[in-house]
């Protein structure tokens, strides 16, 4: 059975959006910085699906390729997929994504497209994602996703790419976690970031 990993582009402060974040402004006043990384670099690299190439370093593509190739699939939150409108019905990857949601869209335009939408809380989610995903890994891919599967007991690791900004404020995947013990599994310094794994210790 795969593993559910947390993933995202993270503050020192430990915010991955900035204050104020909304439709107009997705990442929030001053997020946009947690991702420069993904333009430090000299190599062009892309994702399967409606995303645009970055330029990475190859310390940061070798980081990519590990953690993407072990993906089945993806759990994301409501708000995450309305801002992207779905990725227009192409999600990065092009494998199954799970949407934790309280009101599941009536129409979807984007019909054959790979989401299936979960009401039932994040148990719920979790169980669809691993049967999704055919024995390969989870990806968590949102900060209040991130939270529910913490507080849950659900999370097995957290992949989290340290960009060097203070955002002061913003949506954190660690509030209201409580106490948790973590077991470092990985430091990998490159341009602009410095990727960290920690396994979750229960």
């Amino acid at each position: 059975m795969g593993k559910v990993i947390f993933n995202t582009s993270i503050s020192l402060d430990g915010y991955s959006a900035g204050p104020n974040a909304g439709t107009e402004n997705p990442m929030g006043d001053g997020g946009d910085a947690l991702f420069a990384w993904y333009n430090m670099g000299d190599t062009p690299y892309s994702m399967e699906g409606d995303v645009p190439p970055s330029m990475l370093s190859r310390q940061s593509i070798d980081h990519l390729r590990e953690y993407v190739s072990s993906i089945g699939a993806v759990i994301t939150g409501r708000k995450t997929f309305d801002i992207t409108d779905g990725w227009h019905g192409k999600p990065p990857g092009g494998i199954p994504f799970i949407v934790l949601t309280h009101n599941p869209p009536r129409e979807w335009q984007y019909e054959g497209s790979p989401y299936t939408f979960v009401t039932g809380g994040i148990e719920e989610a979790v169980r669809k994602a691993k049967e999704a995903a055919g024995g390969r890994d989870v990806a968590v891919g949102t900060a209040s996703t991130a939270r529910q599967c913490l507080q849950a007991g659900l999370l097995d690791e957290m992949w989290l790419d340290v960009a060097p900004v203070i955002l002061g404020g913003g949506a954190s995947p660690f509030e209201e976690v409580g106490p948790l013990q973590l077991e470092p599994t990985q430091v990998i310094q490159a341009p602009g970031v410095t990727h960290m794994g920690y396994r979750v210790v229960r």
